[in-house]
């Protein structure tokens, strides 16, 4: 049993890093894209609100995998157009469709948590920050986000939890992550419980660093209101 394990430690670490990648890529640039949805999602405008309306609704109401098989083996249905706008060199690379899979799904998820966390900033803030003459893009910079990213910490840092987890997907289109290559070693070995099990204890190391790394970031945002020396 420990035999197989200590053989396959050198893959499933490799398995790991991708994981990484994937994880801290989707994340970082889901996050870019997930403000200003979060911003047209809260405005006034129907033209700017109903369409990122759907693309919410459609990638948290439709299953991750089925997100992955559209865009990994759809995307072959129209090999003819991407070629023609450049396109199909990335769209022929699993790894480049596994990013945009979770990136996208990702997006819609951490674009909603915003939104609620937006329209619970206490409006007496926005009142208080109108009175000192703010408004616009300057009171959204300087008092509305700050406040709404803190209110989201906590449901943003599960989500990207999730996201983590949600990479073991990937491994069906042929992403060696550690759910790729602990279901390759185990084909071929047939220790399917060691190296899943394996497999699980590198994705609780990897959650629980996650979230410590969030913690202590929450902490640094949101720590004033954790010190007794400064409570009313």
């Amino acid at each position: 049993m420990f035999d197989i394990i200590w053989d396959s430690l050198p893959k499933l670490l490799t398995g790991s890093i991708t994981t990484i990648q994937l994880t801290f890529i989707s994340v970082s640039i889901g996050l870019c894209i997930a403000v200003p949805l979060a911003l047209m999602r809260v405005h006034k405008n129907p033209v700017l609100r109903c369409p990122v309306y759907g693309f919410i609704f459609y990638f948290r109401g439709t299953p991750l995998l089925v997100q992955i098989f559209l865009i990994y083996y759809g995307s072959g249905q129209f090999q003819a157009l991407f070629d023609q706008i450049g396109l199909w060199q990335l769209f022929r690379e699993a790894w480049f469709c596994a990013i945009l899979s979770l990136t996208l799904n990702t997006a819609a998820y951490t674009a909603e948590i915003l939104r609620g966390a937006i329209q619970s900033v206490p409006f007496g803030e926005i009142e208080a920050a109108r009175a000192c003459g703010m408004s616009g893009s300057l009171l959204y910079r300087r008092i509305i986000l700050p406040k709404a990213f803190r209110i989201a910490w906590p449901a943003y840092t599960n989500e990207v939890v999730f996201l983590l987890q949600a990479t073991s997907l990937v491994s069906i289109i042929t992403i060696m992550d550690i759910t790729g290559a602990a279901r390759v070693i185990a084909s071929r070995s047939f220790a399917f419980y060691e190296l899943y099990l394996t497999a699980a204890l590198l994705y609780l190391v990897l959650v629980y660093g996650v979230l410590y790394v969030f913690r202590r970031i929450e902490y640094r945002i949101t720590g004033y209101l954790l010190d007794p020396s400064l409570r009313a």
